[in-house]
């Protein structure tokens, strides 16, 4: 039945002042405020355990959009002092919120902890998302001890309650040495020494492995390597320790590391033998080095992990090795081989061996994928890259029922005082089971609020009718485009730079401390507002749009004219510095798609795909016609080229 205007007003009004409504029915923004400050009040009782403070509050705050917020946490305190009142009737209160989620995983838990398992088994089919915690408290109610054991071998963190399984496990003679010593290896990858000496606490005595030392070793392998005992290879313990050096100098030394393990590698099973050209190989791949696809065919008879096997194939790309690309993709688990890149990857193989049909029945499986390898498998099929047609408008009652629901209200009330991880988990609770009609009507109120990051976020994921004109939102364009055109930077370049850096969040702050639309780090700001005579910096005003747009596109504009004015290594250099984007270039040409794929940062070898892809889908919606991808990608030129003479940046 349509919304009547009355029920209208009082959506609009019920968003507590979240978007422009009607006059008369604006809600008093002064009672928010007030109201604001209680709720900020409320979260410092609860983080410094103030129970009668926080009931103060809760009912301070009656009618406010975030007192079940309140209410929460002073029922997770009462949870912490193993009283469970008044969870059950919250729990029916807000069935389905992202709050109720998160309290029934904490009662889980404590029910798990104090094992009063009839209870716990009552409560669990009513959580939708289990946490490893939860899942082993489950698997210990119904004794279920193999669950652990994929958690175990991946070398994941273990809470207390999987902790619990694994020693289940043991007792019950389910866990062998060999499962123990996977665990071990993989702690060790992971530069987590403590926890691999944990680890080993399972292994049987006879595998003559004491763990002591192992600091030592991981701060001096090569020592380690040249001093070894006569007899180090009599026990497992030993040729595992001498394993565990060979793999720790390969990370900074795999030429090093390789020329220490091939005088002693005789003394090693062949498995043994296998992981350590594994470690060497993989290394040697992540800095491009040559002997890394010979290093990989030596260590056939391991159990490669995914990251290894992704980098044999990217190995394979930095010289032509098309039979070897894929032969690598055929080698990964299905899960892995049937990623986008992968797929995109194979189809370029099989077009190299001249297999066209195959290639395209590849390609197939990507086009229209509004990604990285979506765009280039369309423009292989000579299909062009365009913007979906525009979904009509979210109607005044789509966008009154996205303003009355609850969990959007109360995440933009968050996002109000600051608390962004909170209210970006509150909205994308609240956007589950919704459909394209109704995630468009969200992405709209986000807009209008002017909560970037939650408009382009949500109108991604819209699976029939879209709207490409929020979820490549460009908003400050006043103050952006005038700045890049002065530096004659590309407009949707520097809006797809802008939009993977912060999502247009103005106070963004990274764990690193990079700030504001364009994530600056301070010390890069400083210099480049020195550089360009910026009067009147100071470091307080990075996070100033104005200041922040300023610096980011002069920096820009300075790494482009460092690096051959080729985006794709502009975009690397923002990321990770020019210095890395230099070292990453080959000794010959390298196709712009490959070198983004065997860039060795993660980060940034994914913030480099959507960058350039961000910028296509920018620049098409800028001008109105096509553009390309791979002609964005270009080539990049040899090591050195386009570089003479530049300054160094930071």
């Amino acid at each position: 039945m349509p919304l009547s205007r009355i029920a209208l007003c009082a959506a609009f009004t019920a968003a507590v002042g979240l978007f422009s409504a009607p006059a008369s029915c604006a809600p008093s923004t002064v009672v928010a405020e007030r109201g604001d400050v209680a709720f900020l009040s409320a979260r410092d009782a609860f983080r410094n355990g103030e129970r009668v403070r926080l009931g103060r509050q809760q009912e301070a705050l009656q009618g406010h959009p975030l007192q079940p917020w309140v209410e929460y946490w002073s029922l997770r305190l009462r949870l912490d002092d193993g009283d469970d009142g008044g969870v059950a009737d919250y729990l029916s209160r807000h069935k389905g919120a992202y709050l109720a989620e998160k309290l029934r995983g904490d009662w889980l838990r404590a029910l798990g902890k104090k094992g009063d398992w009839d209870s716990f088994q009552r409560e669990l089919p009513a959580l939708a998302l289990p946490d490893a915690e939860v899942s082993c408290y489950a698997a210990q109610a119904a004794r279920t001890f193999e669950t652990v054991r994929p958690l175990w071998v991946g070398g994941q963190d273990l809470p207390q309650a999987c902790e619990v399984l694994v020693d289940q496990l043991v007792a019950a003679d389910g866990m062998t040495a060999e499962d123990v010593w996977q665990r071990v290896r993989r702690l060790f990858e992971a530069k987590r020494v403590g926890a691999a000496r944990s680890a080993a606490a399972y292994l049987p005595a006879s595998e003559g492995f004491e763990g002591r030392g192992l600091e030592s070793v991981a701060l001096s392998p090569a020592r380690h390597l040249d001093k070894l005992p006569a007899g180090f290879a009599a026990t497992r313990g030993g040729r595992e320790t001498a394993l565990f050096a060979v793999q720790r100098l390969a990370r900074n030394d795999p030429q090093g590391a390789a020329k220490r393990w091939i005088p002693i590698e005789a003394r090693f099973t062949a498995e043994e033998r296998a992981y350590a050209w594994g470690q060497l190989a993989w290394q040697a791949a992540l800095r491009h080095q040559p002997e890394a696809l010979a290093w990989y065919e030596n260590a056939a008879g391991t159990a490669l992990s995914e990251e290894q096997m992704g980098w044999r194939v990217r190995a394979a790309l930095r010289v032509h090795d098309w039979g070897a690309v894929w032969r690598g993709i055929a080698a990964m688990p299905p899960a892995q081989s049937a990623q986008p890149d992968w797929i995109y990857w194979q189809a370029r193989a099989l077009a190299a061996a001249g297999r066209a049909d195959e290639a395209r029945a590849y390609y197939l499986k990507l086009v229209g994928q509004p990604s990285f390898y979506g765009n280039l498998a369309d423009e292989e099929l000579g299909r062009a890259i365009e913007v979906p047609p525009l979904a009509p408008a979210p109607s005044a009652e789509e966008l009154a029922m996205a303003a009355a629901n609850e969990g959007l209200r109360r995440a933009l009330a968050l996002f109000r005082v600051d608390m962004r991880v909170e209210g970006v988990r509150e909205w994308v609770w609240s956007l589950r089971g919704m459909d394209d009609r109704a995630l468009l009507a969200a992405a709209e109120f986000a807009r209008r609020n002017e909560i970037w990051d939650r408009a382009i976020n949500t109108a991604d994921r819209t699976l029939a009718q879209h709207n490409f004109r929020l979820r490549y939102i460009a908003p400050f364009s006043d103050q952006v485009r005038p700045k890049a055109d002065e530096l004659a930077l590309d407009n949707g370049w520097v809006y797809g730079l802008m939009r993977q850096e912060s999502r247009f969040v103005m106070n963004a702050k990274s764990s690193v401390g990079a700030k504001g639309l364009m994530q600056l780090m301070p010390a890069t700001a400083k210099w480049v507002a020195k550089k360009i005579n910026l009067a009147h910096f100071h470091p307080t005003r990075v996070t100033d749009m104005d200041v922040n747009v300023t610096l980011g596109t002069h920096y820009m504009k300075m790494v482009l004219t460092s690096l051959d004015n080729h985006p794709v290594l502009a975009s690397a250099a923002y990321n990770a510095g020019p210095g890395r984007a230099r070292k990453w270039r080959a000794d010959g040409p390298l196709e712009g798609a490959i070198y983004a794929e065997t860039i060795p940062f993660s980060e940034t070898r994914d913030y480099v795909k959507k960058v350039m892809s961000n910028a296509v889908y920018y620049n098409t919606l800028f001008s109105g016609r096509p553009q390309s991808l791979k002609g964005a990608l270009g080539v990049i030129g040899a090591r050195g080229q386009g570089e003479a003479g530049v300054e160094q940046l930071p």
